[in-house]
């Protein structure tokens, strides 16, 4: 399958379905603390997108080759998961971190995007590795830009990971995305600099690194969905949907709420 080059109505709509994404995540905030089940989010999350938004949830029924339909809105991976967690009667406990993934289609375009959110105050370590995932996220952004290669972006959020203790899960990556929920390119997030695809302007695709506080080995639960860490560490994911634009790129899931680019690296 080709890349798909967006044209201006491809892009002006993607900023659309990205922008009410984000502002999934917005609604959600207040209500992510302890006692709450992520089932409860899942609900308060396809209510809002349904209801308020007019938009379709992606993931409810979505079943890709090999897998069944995956029976909720929105993904909730909580503490040692990776990523893909099913929403359940798992009620939030203090300390907990949890990544919720929302995918919107509105006009038949995709908004993809997901946030980490702390059940009341997390440990020093959560934190830490919440914080340098989100790091790993803006230093693969910045690579984007017409000339460089996906290898520049794995590249860089290895690097960031690694060089903090942590590990880069390899088996799930970051997608072209517009019309259709996945394809491509594929958006590792490791590599080498100079490798893989051209970037060019009009491409969008998401950057979602997903960080191991222990090793980078995966193991994928009986629902056929819920993938986790093989050593139980925790696991961290944020995740933007960006467009390469004439001369760098664009976040196109931002909405009031977005948290703002880490200072670290602002000039």
């Amino acid at each position: 399958m080709s890349i798909t080059i967006k044209n201006t109505e491809d892009i002006t709509k993607m900023r659309i379905a990205g922008k009410l994404a984000s502002e999934v995540l917005d609604y959600i905030t207040e209500f992510v603390k302890p006692g709450i089940s992520t089932d409860e989010i899942d609900k308060l999350c396809h209510e809002f997108m349904v209801k308020e938004q007019g938009t379709i949830p992606a993931p409810l029924n979505y079943a890709p080759p090999g897998h069944s339909p995956y029976p909720k809105s929105v993904c909730t991976s909580i503490n040692n998961q990776i990523c893909h967690g099913i929403p359940s009667p798992k009620i939030l406990k203090k300390g907990d971190i949890v990544n919720i993934d929302v995918t919107v289609i509105k006009d038949g375009y995709h908004g993809d995007t997901s946030r980490m959110f702390y059940a009341g105050e997390p440990s020093i370590q959560a934190k830490r590795l919440c914080d340098i995932t989100y790091e790993c996220m803006w230093l693969g952004i910045y690579q984007v830009k017409p000339g460089n290669t996906l290898g520049d972006i794995g590249y860089a959020i290895q690097t960031h990971a690694e060089s903090n203790g942590y590990s880069v899960v390899r088996e799930f990556c970051g997608h072209g995305i517009g019309k259709v929920f996945h394809e491509e390119p594929q958006v590792l997030h490791y590599g080498n600099k100079g490798f893989g695809e051209e970037l060019v302007e009009g491409m969008i695709f998401t950057i979602e690194p997903m960080i191991n506080a222990g090793k980078k080995d995966i193991k994928m639960l009986p629902d056929g969905w819920t993938v986790v860490t093989k050593d139980r560490s925790l696991s961290a994911q944020w995740e933007h949907t960006i467009l390469v634009t004439k001369k760098s790129f664009e976040v196109l899931t931002v909405s009031k709420g977005t948290p703002l680019e880490p200072h670290l690296f602002k000039s």
